[in-house]
């Protein structure tokens, strides 16, 4: 049985043996650049975590199509931060913005491939199973970026709308890479499918903790400048809440501060903030993120798991869910 730090540790080692460079070094450069600086690395550590629910062992052959999670992972920032036009990520410049959107989304493709060949380091017995659940993965990944994309347009986006949006971008990965460890730990269809919609709750519950931090957070905490999707007028949980529940005079209010430009960025991102709090939007958010995560719970918590595993799941989605960055 591993604990989480040990998990954290086989993670962390993993990809410092990773070899991402290569010439020209224009192409790779960048994505060395990517994976060095930071990140929660939730998908392999979820994937590794799932694997030991099943497995007494962690061996290479898990190891790296975990990694492989995490590499493509990577890769969808790389392009997101080029559509989202968005300057910092983990606290450093977006790759876009420290060389070019060319370079960007060329070094994310490339990202791409990689995945697949660590993916493809499974054991053979399992390279199918888990090819098949990487691939469905990656699709849907890219769906819910579409979706994305489509709603800034659209000028009315129900909960529903936003919920299934990102239970394709969020979502699917987080669910994929549990059903991925759980694959490659042995457990059975039950087992797996369970562990699936465990991560998939919990990423509901990390997308909407991540739009709140987004407005509500501490930009020296979270890593990136704060009210970035309020100035791109982004169709987030907040706002969409908002959305629904404004009327009258907030309603009026609603549309004046979106339509406010660059210029009055921080009157706009105050505005903003007042009025999701009045609105009782701060407060929603909350109780939807504990929603989900009692749901994820709910959910292991019916599998013949015991309590020691169950307590490592409920530890991992309490460090995913009730973060500040």
């Amino acid at each position: 049985m591993y604990t989480l730090a040990e998990i954290d540790k086989i993670v962390s080692n993993g990809i410092g043996t990773l070899e991402l460079n290569g010439e020209p070094s224009e192409l790779y450069t960048p994505i060395e650049y990517m994976m060095s600086i930071g990140g929660k690395r939730i998908r392999p550590r979820l994937a590794l975590l799932a694997c030991s629910l099943f497995s007494d062992k962690i061996e290479s052959e898990q190891v790296y199509p975990a990694l492989g999670l995490e590499v493509f992972h990577t890769f969808t920032l790389i392009h997101d931060d080029i559509m989202d036009r968005a300057d910092i990520r983990r606290g450093q410049p977006t790759v876009y913005r420290k060389w070019n959107g060319n370079i960007a989304i060329l070094s994310g493709d490339v990202m791409s491939i990689q995945a697949y060949e660590y993916v493809c380091k499974a054991p053979a017995d399992k390279l199918r199973a888990v090819l098949a659940v990487f691939s469905d993965t990656a699709r849907k990944v890219c769906e819910g970026q579409q979706y994305d994309m489509n709603y800034e347009t659209m000028p009315v986006v129900t909960m529903d709308d936003y919920i299934m949006m990102i239970g394709l971008k969020t979502s699917a990965l987080i669910a994929g890479s549990a059903m991925m460890g759980a694959v490659l730990g042995g457990a059975d269809a039950k087992s797996a499918e369970a562990l699936y919609q465990y991560g998939y709750d919990l990423g509901l519950a990390f997308q909407i903790t991540d739009d709140y931090l987004d407005t509500f957070g501490d930009p020296a905490v979270f890593g990136k400048n704060i009210g970035g999707d309020i100035m791109n007028n982004k169709k987030t949980w907040l706002y969409v809440e908002a959305s629904r529940l404004a009327s009258g005079e907030q309603k009026t209010r609603f549309g004046d501060i979106f339509r406010m430009g660059d210029d009055r960025a921080a009157e706009k991102i105050a505005a903003a903030q007042q009025l999701f709090t009045e609105l009782g939007v701060k407060e929603n958010a909350e109780k939807a993120i504990e929603h989900y995560f009692h749901k994820a719970m709910k959910t292991v918590g019916a599998l013949s798991l015991g309590a020691q595993k169950l307590s490592l799941l409920e530890e991992f989605a309490t460090q995913i869910t009730y973060r500040r960055k």
